[in-house]
This record gives C-alpha cells, structure tokens and sequence, in this order.
C-alpha cells in the first residue's frame, strides 16, 4: 500500500501552501536548512505540505512524521484546541507529530534534529504493516520442503 501524502485537499489549501513556501518564518528557514536535500540522515522532508485541510510544516512520507514549529501564537488557548485537533485528524491517519517551540528551534537546533532522528529511528526499527502481514502468513520464511 502506498504511503500516504496528501489526503483529501482542495486547490485553496495547495496555493496557501505554494505561498507560504516562498514566505517562511526565519525558524522555518533555520530548520529547513538543516532538513532540505536529505541532510538530516538522507531523511526526505517535504516544506509546507498540504494533507487535507492542513499545511504541514515539514512532513518526511517514509516515516509518516511531520514536524511542527509553535510561535507564540500557540500559547493562545483557542490556537492550542486547534492544534489538538490538527493532531488527531493527523494521527488518525497514521501520521506522527513532533511539535517545537520557535524558541528551541532557534537556540537548540541539535538537540531538535536529535529528537527528529530517534523518531525516524524508532520507525525503522519496527516492520511495517506489509511486512507484518508477510512474517504472519509465512511468505519468505525458509526454503522449499
């Protein structure tokens, strides 16, 4: 099975993404920095994805993983319940959030790449579905009898 990229989306959400591609926040340009042409551990990252009704801010498909920086707007109580429900519509469909603060992101850049591979890792390190699916009903085990 294919994994998932964009879910359901409209054409509005797609240009809001396209625009907010050519105008990122300064902490979006130092993580996308580090993230962009694979340079995080050959890691593919996607910036300013759309997937459904959201825009994502960096989003690697191997890994199902999206990576979310929080301004100050976030302490907001009506920004926060709207990030719980981004959340959950993003994990109901099988996709991890990581969420920074700009302020980490800015002063901790190591330590925000580190927590990013030891989530990928921890992907790695489990089968996927399909593979699952071929360890249970004995595809590939042994030889011939």
């Amino acid at each position: 099975m294919p994994m998932k990229t964009r879910g359901k989306t409209t054409a509005k959400i797609v240009q809001a993404a396209r625009e907010q591609r050519r105008k990122p926040t300064p902490t979006e340009e130092v993580l996308w920095e580090a993230l962009r042409n694979r340079r995080l551990d050959g890691l593919k990252f996607r910036r300013q994805h759309p997937f459904g009704r959201f825009i994502l801010d960096a989003f690697c498909v191997e890994h199902q993983l999206e990576i979310e920086i929080d301004g100050d707007v976030h302490a907001d109580p009506a920004q926060a319940a709207y990030d719980a429900e981004r959340t959950a519509f993003l994990e109901s469909h099988s996709i991890r959030v990581l969420r920074f603060s700009a302020n980490v992101v800015q002063s901790n850049l190591a330590e925000v790449l580190a927590q990013i591979l030891d989530a990928t890792r921890a992907t790695r390190l489990s089968p996927s579905p399909d593979e699952k699916r071929s360890e249970s009903s004995g595809e590939g085990a042994g030889g011939e009898v």
